[in-house]
This record gives C-alpha cells, sequence and structure tokens, in this order.
C-alpha cells in the first residue's frame, strides 16, 4: 500500500479530512464574494462562516444513496449550517470545488517536495567537497574509461537536483490555477469577481479561460515534473547499486545495526534502499503517462480522467517525497571506499592513459590513424594477457621513435586528468556558502 511510504507532513495533505475543509474554504469564500456584490446577506455570511462543517461519516452515508460526492459534501454542511445553506455553491458546478482544491492541494505537496529537494541539495554539496579530491575510475559502456573524483560524481548529481528544483518551482506554479466559472466555463450564472476573489484568498490564480474543468495539461505537465524528479532519484540509486557490487565496492548503503540481508546468506548486505526507489520510480513515471492521458476530454468535459487522478495525486507526490526524503539520508550515510577506488583504478595496469598516449604521438608527428593502432595493439595485449600498459610502450619501437621514456612516464600522471576539477565545481557551486 502508498499509504506505507506516506512522511507525516505530506500524508496529511491527502487526508480525507483536508480535502474536505478545502472544499469548505472553497464555498465559504465564494459566499463571501457574492456578499461584497450585494448578492447574499452580510448575516448569512457570517452565519455560514460560524456553523459551516461536515461530518465524514455522514457524507460517505449520504454518498452511498445519491451517489455524488460532492453533493454528499454540501448535503452535509448544510445540516450544520440552516437555512443560509440555499446560498452555499450559489452559481458552480462541482469542478469549481473539485479543481480548485486539487490545484491548492498540490500546491501544498510542491512545497514540501522543493523542501526535500534542496535538502538533498544540501548533502550533494558536502559530500562533493568532501570527496572532491578522491579519485575513481570513470566508466563509459560499465568499462573503465579515465579517472574522475568521487566529488565530482555528487556535484554531478547536485547539478541535476538543481535543474528539478527549477522544474518543480514551474509545475507549482503551472499548477496553483482555480476556476469558480460554472458549469463550461461562461460565468453565466456566476461573476468572475467571485472566481477572482476566491482564488485570490486561496493563493491561486484564476485560469485565464477554463471549460467545466481547469485543462489537464497543467495536471500533465505537474506529473511529467515528478516523473523526472524521481527518475533522477532512480539514476542515483542505479549508480548506488552498481558501486556496491562486490566485485567493485567503491561505496555501499548503510548497513544498519541489526539489519540482515538474506534469509539464507548471512553475509549478505544488498543495496535494498537502491532497489526499492529503482522500483518507485516506475510507478511515478506510469502516473506521469496516465496525466498525459488526461488530456484529451470530450468537449468541455468527461469524468474519465477523475477516477485516475483520485490514484495518482495522491500516490505521485508521496512517493516523491519518499524518495526525496530516502535518497537523501542514503547519501548522507554512504559507506565511501577510497582504497577500494584505488584498487580499481589500477586495476587495468595503465591504460586509463591510453589517449594521452595517443595524443602525444600525433603531437610528435604521427598520423592520427597510425597513433591509434599503435596505442590499441599495446592496449590489446594488457587485455589479454595483464601486462603494464607503460612497459610495453617503452618496447616498443614505433613508440620510442616519436617519445622518450621521461616523456611516457609523464603520460602516466594521474593528476593530468584532474587538473580541471576546482574549474568545474566553481562552475557548479560558485561558491561553499
Amino acid at each position: 500500500m502508498i499509504e506505507r511510504y506516506a512522511r507525516k507532513d505530506m500524508a496529511k495533505i491527502w487526508e480525507t479530512e483536508n480535502r474536505f475543509k478545502k472544499w469548505l474554504d472553497i464555498e465559504v469564500a465564494a459566499c463571501e464574494a457574492w456578499a461584497k456584490l450585494g448578492e447574499i446577506p452580510n448575516n448569512a455570511v457570517k452565519n455560514i462562516r460560524d456553523k459551516a462543517c461536515f461530518d465524514i461519516k455522514r457524507i460517505d452515508e449520504i454518498e452511498a444513496v445519491v451517489k455524488h460526492d460532492v453533493i454528499a459534501f454540501l448535503t452535509s454542511v448544510a445540516e450544520f449550517v440552516g437555512t443560509d445553506s440555499r446560498y452555499i455553491h450559489k452559481g458552480m458546478t462541482s469542478s469549481d470545488v473539485l479543481d480548485t482544491s486539487l490545484a491548492i492541494l498540490l500546491k501544498e505537496a510542491s512545497d514540501l517536495i522543493i523542501t526535500g529537494i534542496k535538502s538533498m541539495m544540501g548533502v550533494l554539496k558536502e559530500k562533493a567537497f568532501e570527496y572532491k579530491d578522491t579519485v575513481m575510475i570513470g566508466r563509459s559502456h560499465g568499462i573503465h574509461a579515465e579517472p574522475i573524483t568521487f566529488g565530482l560524481k555528487m556535484a554531478l548529481w547536485h547539478e541535476e537536483m538543481k535543474r528539478n528544483l527549477e522544474r518543480m518551482k514551474t509545475a507549482k506554479d503551472i499548477i496553483s490555477y482555480g476556476k469558480i466559472s460554472g458549469a463550461v466555463g461562461t460565468f453565466a450564472n456566476i461573476p468572475p469577481f467571485v472566481e477572482e476573489y476566491v482564488c485570490k484568498k486561496l493563493g491561486l490564480k484564476p485560469a485565464p479561460v477554463s471549460t467545466q474543468i481547469i485543462q489537464r495539461d497543467r495536471h500533465a505537465e505537474y506529473f511529467t515534473t515528478l516523473a523526472i524528479i524521481a527518475s533522477s532519484v532512480e539514476k542515483f540509486a542505479v549508480e548506488i547499486r552498481h558501486l556496491q557490487r562486490t566485485e567493485v565496492l567503491e561505496a555501499e548503503e548503510p548497513f544498519t545495526k541489526g539489519q540482515k540481508g538474506s534469509s539464507a546468506m548471512p553475509h549478505k548486505r544488498n543495496p535494498v534502499l537502491s532497489e526499492n526507489l529503482t522500483g518507485l520510480a516506475r510507478l511515478v513515471r506510469g502516473y506521469a503517462n496516465a496525466a498525459m492521458e488526461n488530456i484529451p476530454l470530450w468537449h468541455e468535459r468527461d469524468i474519465s480522467h477523475s477516477s485516475v487522478e483520485r490514484v495518482i495525486a495522491p500516490d505521485a507526490a508521496i512517493l516523491v517525497d519518499f524518495m526525496l526524503n530516502r535518497m537523501t539520508g542514503l547519501i548522507k550515510d554512504l559507506n565511501v571506499y577510497p582504497e577500494n577506488m584505488k584498487k580499481n583504478l589500477d586495476k587495468m595496469k595503465g591504460l586509463i592513459n591510453s589517449q594521452r598516449v595517443l595524443l602525444a604521438l600525433a603531437e610528435k608527428g604521427a598520423s592520427r590513424e597510425d597513433a591509434y593502432k599503435v596505442v590499441q595493439r599495446n592496449a590489446m595485449k594488457v587485455w589479454a594477457k595483464g601486462m603494464n600498459f607503460k612497459t610495453l610502450l617503452l618496447k616498443d619501437k614505433d613508440v620510442v621513435k616519436y617519445l622518450s621514456k621521461k616523456e611516457i612516464s609523464e603520460l602516466f600522471d594521474i593528476a593530468y586528468h584532474l587538473k580541471n576539477v576546482d574549474y568545474i565545481f566553481k562552475r557548479v557551486f560558485k561558491n561553499r556558502d
């Protein structure tokens, strides 16, 4: 059940009571707007404001009969308010309440997700500077390429989350629109002032134009943004899973006291947190696809989107909030093994410098094609026989006719690969604060 992933503040947003409270806030605000227009007596609005309430159990009982949640809600509220309840929902349609309240809920969820992104960025920044000079092998296609540092990997993730922060801020803005424009969005039975008043009071903007609903491209953008964030978290999780493999073991999830990895094998320390995040990301991407399917509705509205959103809105928000919190904690407590990074760096017996040798030969006058052949010929001997790359180069007449022993040795200086790390960090972080 998704509920198991719900953290307290996010769960609170999606509780039934909070959803009905938002409905009530909208209805009361609309009555206030009508009163300002002189269409509802002030004493009636005061009575509505003082007495308006709802009973969830009663709403469920009424809905079981009428088969309409908003009508059931309004009936329950009317039982608390009395005769002045005739002014509630004046000129409105159900989607005025449903869509405007959903915008409020998604906006509130955005704030928690934005906080979660910032928290992760803070941890990533700390790790980036902590391991800025911790050398490890960079990999392409899963194969050793050239040296990087573990701090650079953290800086890369920080920069990606910075983009996700901007995406989430944009998504929050895109979704923060309400509508109180009636059955097909024409304001036939309710003036635009009511919409403007309600939206302003509840922290939203009026949709410039709507039908019976707010158009679902807004929601699709929101849920797609959540899917991108979840996919970034999965990207980090997959990297940690690879780095934790027994034959790599350069980084490892925290393994807490009393934790067990396998019911059969007591030695196991599995990347279960990362694997869980990988699975949850698949769900969130599925929700984004469902949100895309909600965009093309019939004419001014059908309700095929409604059942979808009752599932994906709370679930996607809850999962992304959980994923951000879990990954932040995972990175904060990540076990990092520089000694294994050094050991793995040396496994290729100097092959990580093959490009430097290639460039040096070309600079000395060899054609690039010939230089490539010479370097690859020696490199393949390292692959096949485990020989030392530098030793092979020093014995190759096609190499030594261009490069001296001293020049060849200088090509194996690890510092060469890392000379621009500080420059990259300045671009990413601007400053430490």
